[in-house]
């Protein structure tokens, strides 16, 4: 199978995730207290909207640069980047879920909420990694991406795996707060990161135990 056919299908899969999240966002009933109070009270919708969809939209972006460095595509890189997709196309649930929860839900089940919300996530993160991870062990990278480029592109990577895990911890505590380190690592993924300068000899053979 092609790279062109996979990123093909992906886009659309993406593409499907992101515009559902606008779905969650219902408009308000006419109520006493006025419609600025309604769409006021609607600020958790907001919150994991604009999370969601700046996570799916970065994942994007940087699956379009993964897969620009990948020189072919076998069956299990095909059969990991659907289970990347999966992750993707469930998204929308827990941003329902969260948004739901903390505008009406009991404390208790604010922080299952944001708990189903922050493990999904890292799940996709984890996911996301296990993809370049096994591209390179198996030889599927381009062959001028040096030791130095390798080691800073997965180390950005395992950035947002921390967070979310902190996120997932947060989630114990406080549903709000979890959303809130949620949404600042969707922003920080928004930066490129500074360039990394391809001043070594790339090594395949050393660039898939570094990523092991």
């Amino acid at each position: 199978m092609s790279k062109g056919r996979i990123e093909a299908f992906s886009d659309g899969v993406f593409a499907i995730a992101i515009t559902l999240l606008i779905l969650e966002i219902k408009v308000p009933h006419p109520g006493e207290q006025g419609l600025w109070h309604a769409l006021a009270e609607l600020w958790p919708s907001y919150l994991a909207f604009f999370t969601s969809f700046l996570t799916i939209g970065i994942v994007w972006l940087n699956h379009h640069a993964q897969f620009d460095r990948f020189t072919r595509i076998d069956r299990t890189l095909n059969l990991i980047n659907l289970l990347l997709l999966m992750w993707v196309s469930f998204v929308p649930f827990p941003t329902a879920l969260v948004a739901e929860y903390l505008r009406d839900g009991s404390t208790s089940d604010q922080r299952t909420a944001a708990l189903v919300y922050a493990a999904t996530f890292l799940l996709l993160s984890l996911t996301f990694y296990a993809l370049w991870r096994y591209a390179s062990r198996a030889g599927l990278l381009e062959s001028d991406l040096s030791q130095r480029q390798l080691t800073a592109l997965t180390r950005r990577n395992g950035v947002g795996q921390a967070a979310y895990a902190i996120s997932l911890a947060l989630a114990f505590v406080s549903a709000t707060a979890s959303l809130v380190l949620c949404t600042l690592t969707a922003i920080y993924y928004v930066h490129p990161g500074r360039p990394i300068p391809a001043d070594e000899a790339p090594d395949l053979q050393e660039l898939g135990r570094a990523a092991s």
